[in-house]
């Protein structure tokens, strides 16, 4: 019998990878790997947009742009999409996304909502999440997961 080539054996562990992830998750992870490259490709035009309806004009004082913002927590439905920041041009230059945290109240009764513009991508490895100072959020585009 003829043993499997690499390519092969590849194809069917990704193939084995996925079924275990599941169709949701995958969905998930396409919407998720969409929306940031939508962000990253089309942020300008994104942020051109959120300050034609708000009327404002970047400046070194107020300068704006376009990052993902990412939701999670307790009870959290899960979202991703993009947060339009705004502060100081310094400042809005080390933004690159917005965690937003999210935890339920006197049971489900209220949910609070932080939003925190952030220096990391990955907001999910806590000890490289340091939030920006001087910098908050505009505007939103959500997306459900």
């Amino acid at each position: 019998m003829k043993k499997p080539s690499l390519k092969t054996s590849l194809i069917v562990a990704g193939v084995l990878g996925l079924t275990a992830i599941g169709a949701t998750q995958v969905r998930e992870i396409i919407k998720i790997m969409g929306v940031g490259a939508l962000v990253t490709q089309f942020g300008g035009d994104i942020n051109k947009g959120f300050n034609s309806l708000s009327g404002h004009k970047d400046r070194d004082a107020a300068t704006t742009k376009v990052v993902p913002i990412i939701t999670v927590g307790v009870n959290s439905r899960g979202a991703i999409g993009a947060a339009q920041v705004m502060g100081t041009r310094k400042q809005v230059e080390k933004v690159k996304a917005i965690a937003a945290l999210e935890a339920d109240i006197l049971g489900k009764e209220v949910k609070i909502r932080a939003l925190i513009p952030v220096e990391a991508e990955n907001i999910t490895d806590k000890s490289k999440v340091r939030a920006v100072e001087g910098v908050g959020v505009s505007g939103i585009v959500d997306l459900r997961l």
